[in-house]
């Protein structure tokens, strides 16, 4: 996993939750979040944040403030 691969991906979804990027390459969330934090920095991603944002439909079986979702930005 590098920053190309996260952006290909990103790309590919558009939205991406943190938990699918971590499933999707199989690593931890932590050690993704630095590489989107350069994607945010450089204007190419940013964190959605909100109920709308997440898809969340209100199940309460989550915790809404460990939901992380990022968007790729053209």
């Amino acid at each position: 996993m590098d920053l190309i691969t996260v952006k290909q991906y990103l790309r590919m979804r558009k939205i991406v939750p943190l938990q699918d990027l971590a499933f999707h390459f199989q690593t931890e969330a932590d050690s993704i979040r630095p590489l989107l934090d350069i994607w945010m920095k450089k204007g190419k991603v940013r964190k959605r944040t909100g109920d709308a944002a997440t898809g969340c439909k209100g199940c309460c079986k989550c915790d809404p403030a460990t939901i992380e979702v990022y968007e790729w930005v053209e």
